[in-house]
């Protein structure tokens, strides 16, 4: 679509990227991705499409500026302080509660990670394992392995989220899967029947989290 002319700049001159782009992010927290349109954001601006066009040019490029704009503010408030393991542990727990809360993250992150948004979460992640003294040879590996698990465990958990009945709590709904994995066959499945009746339905998706990224770190570790 061709962008407007001059004089609409002028008319829309109230409108910016930046006022677009949080937009944007209200939508897709409401709506998802399917809900991002130029028509529900043009609504919501109370403005033309043209003027939208203007200033982003299409749907991808407004999902890359409101993934950058949200990663950005949260890791904003990660402070660069203590050990390099507790800086690591202080932006995985800001990206799983950031995807938490805008689930549709998670899933920008995995599908675009050249991106400017996924680029600083592994430039943070690097930087702490320089100052882990991690041999230079095994500094790709070790980044893109806590990437991968912090963007995919978090996306997984924001993801549960969304299909559980909102007519269950998540206690009722632990409840009813532990019971139907109890079913299971005792030969085929006897580690999901233990885990079914010991762990299952009491288990802390964040503490879980956090043990996994300690077993990942301890691993970095032991290879120094």
């Amino acid at each position: 679509m061709p962008k407007p002319t001059r004089s609409s700049e002028r008319r829309d001159d109230a409108l910016s990227r930046e006022r677009i782009v949080d937009a944007a992010i209200a939508l897709l927290d409401d709506d998802g991705e399917d809900g991002l349109t130029f028509r529900a954001l043009a609504t919501r601006l109370e403005t033309g499409a043209g003027a939208i066009y203007w200033h982003v040019a299409n749907k991808n490029e407004l999902l890359v500026a409101a993934s950058d704009a949200i990663v950005t503010r949260a890791l904003g408030d990660v402070a660069s302080c203590g050990t390099p393991h507790e800086t690591i542990r202080s932006v995985a727990l800001c990206l799983f509660d950031t995807i938490d809360a805008h689930p549709w993250l998670g899933t920008q992150l995995s599908r675009a990670p050249w991106e400017t948004a996924t680029l600083r979460v592994f430039e943070r992640i690097g930087h702490q394992l320089q100052a882990l003294a991690v041999k230079a040879d095994a500094q790709f590996a070790s980044a893109c392995a806590l990437l991968s698990y912090i963007i995919g465990v978090s996306s997984q958990n924001a993801g549960n989220g969304l299909l559980l009945d909102p007519s269950l709590g998540r206690t009722e709904f632990l409840e009813i899967v532990a019971a139907k994995w109890q079913q299971l066959d005792a030969q085929e499945f006897p580690f999901t029947r233990q885990i079914a009746a010991t762990q299952l339905r009491d288990h802390d998706d964040r503490a879980d989290f956090l043990a996994g990224l300690e077993l990942i770190l301890a691993g970095i570790a032991a290879a120094l």
